[in-house]
């Protein structure tokens, strides 16, 4: 059975470079090596820091963090937040010899990078191949991250095997819209197979939707695995540096997995948010809510899904 592994690199996001041949590209970019029976992925949010959507998204891809600090400024405070809202506890750190460690030190203290395992820039290759691949045995279901249409072939979805395992000839639903899926063969690395594991990146050809039906972050699933509601309460923590109060009636996006959703405050205490179109999650799942315009901190804060 074909292994993976998923990392996304923060930072000096150029590093990734040096670890896999370039793939998709968009706002956030894909890069990828197969080594025996693992299939390495790192994925870089190079929209941002420009935008701040990518860098959830490309952090909700991977198990794995790599996080090489060259500057400290607000956007390595951004990322620094993005990290411990979603509580990516695994990850490897590392700075150039122009960073000044202690400050460094100073802005991760109490966050779930401070127990990153810490090394020097030359030594993180050696590093990330002691990490081994994770499993997980829930419910069968794929988290998009690109759809297109191929001549010939017909709608092809991109994206990550969030959970369990697919195979060929899965009849499954596409979430939020619950439109009936059919997949119709499965591509890791550009080589046919029957059947993925979490967490393969996968390339499927499906039947039952067109590419315009399908948007990042939705969800292919079992039927009845997913959540769809377009009002989610959260057990919410504001991040400290976001001092502007929050209003009913007020506008932000939230990210929830892949999905960067419009919504509203519907109410404070308790946290609800309103969205102008439905959301698939699971209960539990982390949302994090952004305010993209704003010109300090664009990340107001947290919380998980009740």
């Amino acid at each position: 059975m074909v292994k993976s592994i998923n990392f996304v690199v923060l930072g000096r996001q150029s590093i990734a470079n040096e670890f896999g041949k370039k793939g998709t590209e968009t706002d956030i970019s894909l890069y990828d090596r197969k080594e025996t029976e693992i299939i390495k992925t790192w994925v870089t949010p190079n929209g941002f820091p420009e935008k701040i959507q990518p860098l959830f998204q490309a952090i909700n891809l991977a198990e794995f963090v790599i996080f090489l600090v060259d500057k400290l400024d607000k956007y390595t405070g951004e990322q620094i937040i993005a990290l411990d809202s979603l509580k990516k506890e695994k990850g490897i750190l590392s700075h150039t010899f122009d960073v000044d460690e202690s400050k460094l030190n100073l802005m991760i203290k109490g966050t779930v990078i401070e127990n990153y395992v810490k090394v020097d820039q030359d030594k993180i290759k050696e590093e990330m191949n002691k990490i081994e691949p994770v499993l997980n045995a829930g419910p069968s279901e794929i988290t998009v991250d690109h759809c297109f249409d191929v001549k010939g072939v017909g709608t092809v979805v991109l994206g990550k095997v969030s959970s369990g395992k697919i195979n060929q000839y899965d009849n499954l639903k596409l979430y939020p819209l619950g439109f009936d899926v059919l997949i119709k063969s499965i591509q890791m690395h550009d080589d046919p197979v029957t059947e993925a594991n979490f967490p393969a990146r996968v390339g499927l050809a499906v039947k039952g939707v067109k590419p315009d039906e399908v948007g990042r972050g939705d969800i292919i699933s079992q039927e009845n695995s997913i959540l769809v509601n377009s009002e989610i309460q959260l057990d919410f923590i504001q991040n400290p540096f976001y001092k502007n109060e929050l209003s009913e009636g007020q506008m932000c996006l939230v990210s929830v997995g892949l999905q960067i959703k419009a919504a509203k405050f519907s109410s404070i205490n308790p946290l609800k948010l309103r969205f102008e179109k439905p959301i698939a999650y699971h209960a539990g799942d982390i949302a994090a809510i952004l305010k993209p315009e704003s010109t300090t901190i664009r990340i107001i804060g947290s919380g998980s899904i009740k």
